[in-house]
């Protein structure tokens, strides 16, 4: 007997019944590997069942070796095959470059993007955040291009991964999963792994459910479990103790980073905080001004760490001045909760450098997405120095000149140090004056 149990169900067929109970015609349909119609399936001509001339073996063993000869042409290098989604009600809202931004929030997590897909409509499904039918689209082209994970650009609830999941077979995850696999890999200080954990448990206790797997990991030192209790009682009671833990840990280390911001308060040495959008390029700004080695990556968060170095200004003037994690839009509640103590950091800066990229076409987007997370912060009132980093990949110089005036920005290339001195001068006016104010309020 021939075993047919790793082939997909590439074909189907039905057969009409006729009134005295005889075969009648046989329909037959069938999936198609990845074509330039963007066709899903092909109907064959109904045939008579007798006049059936068909090896059913050989034509779908044809067929799957169609759909892989055709899927062999993409990368296949990743385990985790993505297709990314969105629902957008504005057809002039900015969907696909916030495809493009999770695009790169995905291939930073190491999975392989295979499709990306926009569905227009007045509100996103309850039930399926797409439409119904849109998504039995989406199930056949992952069949089609062999895509096993659905990546939506949005939050979804646990309802709604469930529902996605049983409708598709698919892996389902959201945008702030993605983000939160990606400071999971990224952390490497003990702080950092305490607020990224902290995140992690946070996002996943109201998504519990009795299909969970255990999470026995999470119970280092934790006691017996009352007889009365059901695994899910256990896991989320587990997660509650875990937070209380993670969040007393970070309590001492938030304390022991006042004690020290206090040491260098008493030393009078100025605080500089780099902040922007992430990649927009502080780490190698940081490097550049201070001969340090913060990992430099063109990725997304590719440092989440709080890295500090001294600067030294040509009048030998000094300064402290930390880079600080990446901001991002929407950024998710959970992270934002977690990562407070850090970007509470920037309440000592005497002032900020907003380092954007003048390169991405989003700029604008990306500086109000900072200014946003700054004003949650309550630290907008603080001084500013904007600047235009990249300002070598834009072509058009006039315009630059342009968006320099209305920012009152400074363009540079955070790489080469010769185009630092116009953001230097800057930063050892306002320290100087910043000094003399100190003097007069002191007498």
């Amino acid at each position: 007997m021939t075993d047919l149990s790793h082939l997909r169900l590439d074909l189907i067929g039905a057969l009409d019944v006729e009134v005295d109970g005889s075969p009648g015609m046989l329909h037959l349909a069938h999936l198609l590997p990845e074509n330039p119609a963007g066709d899903y399936w092909q109907v064959l001509k109904p045939v008579q069942l007798v006049h059936l001339q068909l090896n059913f073996l050989s034509f779908i063993q044809d067929l799957e070796q169609e759909f892989a000869k055709r899927q062999k042409t993409r990368r296949i290098e990743a385990a985790e095959k993505a297709i990314l989604l969105r629902v957008e009600k504005n057809p002039l809202a900015e969907a696909e470059d916030s495809l493009a931004e999770l695009s790169q929030l995905t291939r930073t997590c190491g999975v392989e993007v295979f499709d990306t897909i926009v569905q227009y409509r007045r509100l996103p499904d309850p039930k399926f955040m797409v439409g119904r039918g849109k998504l039995s689209d989406i199930g056949l082209r992952a069949t089609q291009i062999g895509a096993n994970l659905l990546i939506f650009d949005h939050e979804l609830t646990p309802a709604q991964v469930r529902s996605i999941n049983d409708f598709t077979g698919l892996k389902v995850i959201d945008r702030t999963q993605v983000i939160l696999d990606i400071f999971a890999r990224r952390a490497h200080s003990r702080e950092g792994k305490i607020q990224v954990e902290l995140a992690q448990l946070k996002y996943l206790l109201p998504r519990l459910s009795h299909s969970d797997s255990s999470l026995s990991r999470l119970a280092g030192g934790i006691g017996g479990v009352g007889p009365g209790e059901t695994k899910l009682e256990i896991d989320r009671r587990r997660i509650r103790e875990r937070l209380t833990r993670l969040e007393k840990d970070l309590r001492a280390i938030t304390k022991s980073r006042h004690q020290r911001s206090g040491k260098r308060q008493r030393s009078d040495l100025p605080v500089i905080s780099i902040v922007g959008y992430t990649n927009a390029g502080k780490s190698t700004l940081i490097n550049t001004l201070t001969q340090s080695s913060v990992l430099v990556e063109d990725k997304l968060f590719a440092t989440l760490d709080t890295k500090s170095a001294r600067l030294r200004f040509p009048r030998d003037t000094e300064a402290i001045i930390t880079d600080t994690v990446g901001f991002i839009r929407n950024l998710p509640e959970e992270l934002f909760t977690a990562f407070r103590a850090t970007l509470d950091e920037l309440q000592e800066a005497d002032i900020l450098l907003h380092v954007i990229d003048i390169s991405n076409s989003q700029f604008e987007n990306q500086i109000a997405a900072v200014d946003k997370i700054l004003e949650k912060l309550e630290i907008n009132d603080k001084p500013i120095i904007m600047v235009f980093n990249k300002a070598d990949r834009l072509e058009d110089k006039d315009l630059l000149q342009t968006l320099c005036r209305r920012y009152d920005a400074v363009a540079i290339c955070a790489p080469d140090k010769s185009t630092l001195t116009g953001l230097l001068q800057k930063l050892e006016s306002f320290l100087a004056d910043r000094s003399i104010e100190h003097a007069l309020h002191n007498r």
